[in-house]
C-alpha cells in the first residue's frame, strides 16, 4: 500500500469576498508526481501556497502523515523543510553567490557544518549542471540557469516532497527545456513532486496524476494517459480543446 504524505480535507480560501479555493480534497502518496493544470485564476497557486503554509486557509484541513500542521512557527518551519517549494520568480538572494544561495538555508534552519552545507550544495549543482558557476551572483546568470540554481538550493534540504510553482513561466522559451529537463530527472529519482504548470506535453509525459482545476474547483483528477486523451468533465475537455486537436 502506498505510503501517504498529505492529505488536504475539504480545503477552502478566500481573499475577502472571493473564494478562490472550494473544498478541495487531495491524498498525496509517496513517489507520485502530481501536475495541477488549469486556466489562469483557477486557484492552482494558490493551493500551492496553501500546502507550503505561505497562505492560510479559510477552511478544511492539510495534514501531513496524518498530523494537521499548526500555526506555531517552529512547527512550519520544521514542515517547510520537508516540504519544498520552487517558484516562478526564483526568489535566489540577489547578494549571494550561486553557493551561497545553496547553502544558507542548509546552515541556518538544518544546522549543518559548513563543510556538510558546501558538500551537499557542490552535490546538487551538479545534478542541475551548475557546479561551473559556484562564484557567480543571480545577476550574472540567465533565467534558466536561476531556475535549475533554485531547484538546487530546494533539493539540499532534502525535502520529501518538492512543490513546483510555474517553474517555466518566467523563462524566454529556448530556456524552457533545459528547466524541464532537469525536472523530468527528478521525477525518476522517486522524488514526490506537485507541480503547477502550463506545459502541457510535461504534464502528460511526466505525471503519475493530472489534477485539472477550474474556478477554485477540482473538476478532473485521472492518469495522464486518460485526462489528455479522454477526460470525462466538459470544462476539461473544452481547456484541452486545442491541445487535443493537436
Amino acid at each position: 500500500m502506498a505510503e501517504n504524505i498529505i492529505s488536504i480535507e475539504d480545503l477552502s480560501k478566500s481573499f475577502g469576498d472571493h473564494e478562490v479555493l472550494r473544498k478541495i480534497d487531495i491524498s498525496v502518496d509517496k513517489g507520485e508526481v502530481i501536475c495541477i493544470v488549469g486556466s489562469s485564476g483557477s486557484g492552482k497557486s494558490t493551493l500551492l501556497r496553501c500546502i507550503n503554509r505561505l497562505e492560510h486557509q479559510t477552511s478544511g484541513r492539510i495534514l501531513y502523515h496524518g498530523k494537521e500542521i499548526r500555526d506555531v512557527q517552529r512547527e512550519i518551519n520544521r514542515y517547510r523543510a520537508k516540504v519544498g517549494m520552487v517558484f516562478q520568480s526564483f526568489n535566489l538572494f540577489n547578494n549571494m553567490t550561486v553557493l551561497e544561495n545553496c547553502m544558507c538555508c542548509t546552515r541556518r534552519v538544518l544546522h549543518l557544518s559548513k563543510k556538510e552545507a558546501f558538500d551537499r550544495a557542490i552535490s546538487h549543482l551538479k545534478k542541475v549542471g551548475m557546479a561551473p558557476y559556484i562564484n557567480a551572483r543571480p545577476a550574472q546568470l540567465s533565467g534558466g540557469q536561476k531556475q535549475r540554481v533554485a531547484i538546487a538550493r530546494a533539493l539540499c534540504m532534502n525535502p520529501e516532497v518538492l512543490l513546483f510553482d510555474e517553474p517555466t513561466s518566467a523563462l524566454d522559451p529556448e530556456m524552457v527545456g533545459e528547466v524541464l529537463e532537469v525536472m523530468k530527472e527528478l521525477a525518476q529519482t522517486g522524488l514526490t513532486m506537485i507541480i503547477v504548470t502550463h506545459e502541457m506535453a510535461f504534464a502528460r509525459d511526466v505525471s503519475t496524476r493530472t489534477i485539472f482545476m477550474d474556478k477554485g474547483y477540482i473538476a478532473e483528477d485521472a492518469p495522464p494517459d486518460v485526462l489528455f486523451t479522454a477526460p470525462k468533465n466538459p470544462r476539461t475537455r473544452e481547456f484541452l480543446s486545442r491541445y487535443l486537436a493537436g
